[in-house]
């Protein structure tokens, strides 16, 4: 049995740096979204998903994958964004076992409505407070991170790195 390497002083304050940091991120992200759009930030990833993949269309499987859900937790959200009229599902028309998630153009425009505050909320807590430089060594960092815990390069973000 190998003997835990605990972490250093160094490590443990980044480590809770990252945790709380990213804590209080996604819960601003959430509030200013409920706050100003009456949705949560995991349903605005979902139609954000959606729109820019061609058709505003993705199977079920596909849009659980790029926005890392499980496929119970998307069906729940996607029944919700349903009900609003701002998504519908449909079959395949050539595999009747693979549901499509499309938004609808009601969809798209609560999304356009939710975009700026949602812009200046990311701006406000993420990008101002960086310079530049520690912006760019930022998003290095952070690829460096998907490609370790995302092999397949899942993630929209890490897709495009290059």
């Amino acid at each position: 049995m190998t003997e835990t390497r605990w972490l250093d002083t160094e490590e443990q304050e980044t480590w809770r740096a990252f945790l709380w940091t990213s804590r209080l991120l996604n819960e601003a992200l959430d509030r200013q979204l409920q706050r100003d759009s009456g949705m949560p930030h995991a349903y605005y990833m979902i139609l954000a998903m959606l729109s820019e993949s061609p058709g505003r269309s993705l199977t079920m499987t596909d849009l659980a994958a790029i926005v890392h859900s499980s496929p119970s937790r998307l069906s729940h959200a996607v029944n919700r964004l349903e009900e609003a009229g701002w998504v519908c599902r449909t079959k395949h028309p050539r595999d009747r076992r693979t549901t499509i998630a499309t938004l609808t153009d009601q969809g798209f425009e609560v999304l356009a409505a939710a975009a700026p505050g949602h812009v200046a909320e990311v701006r406000r807590n993420l990008f101002e407070p960086l310079s530049r430089k520690q912006m760019l060594e930022f998003r290095e960092t952070l690829r460096t991170l998907l490609v370790s815990l995302d092999p397949a390069l899942e993630a929209p973000c890490a897709r495009d790195a290059g």
